[in-house]
C-alpha cells in the first residue's frame, strides 16, 4: 500500500471524527405524520404537508415515497426517521410506516388498511 493510498484512506476518518456527525435526506416535519388518513389522502395532499419526497420507488406495484433525515455521530446514537408511504392507483395513501430512534408522532407509528 502507498503513502497515497493510506492518506486516501485515513483522510475521511479523521474529517468525520473532526467534524463529527455526517448527516443523509432531507428534514421533513414528523410532528405530521398524524395527518395521514388511509384511503382519504392523497399525493397531493402528501406533497403540501411534507414537500417533494426524497426517494421515490415502487412496492408490490405500488408508488411509494420516501422521506427520511438521517443522522450519524461518531460519538453517541445515531437520530434517524424515516416515513415510507404507498399509494394506491388513484393516488390515495393506502398505507404508511413511520420510524425514528429519537421519539414518535402524538398518533401512531404506522398506518394501514382497516
Amino acid at each position: 500500500m502507498t503513502l497515497l493510498s493510506v492518506r486516501n484512506a485515513i483522510l475521511p476518518l479523521l474529517l468525520l471524527t473532526l467534524i463529527g456527525c455526517a448527516s443523509v435526506g432531507r428534514q421533513f416535519p414528523s410532528n405530521e405524520v398524524k395527518q395521514i388518513q388511509i384511503g382519504v389522502t392523497s399525493q397531493d395532499d402528501i406533497l403540501q404537508i411534507f414537500a417533494s419526497p426524497w426517494r421515490t420507488g415502487l412496492e408490490d406495484g405500488m408508488t411509494t415515497w420516501t422521506y427520511g433525515h438521517y443522522q450519524y455521530k461518531v460519538f453517541g446514537d445515531p437520530n434517524t426517521k424515516d416515513l415510507v408511504v404507498r399509494f394506491d392507483k388513484q393516488g390515495k395513501v393506502v398505507s404508511y410506516t413511520y420510524s425514528a430512534t429519537a421519539g414518535l408522532p402524538e398518533k401512531g407509528k404506522t398506518g394501514e388498511r382497516p
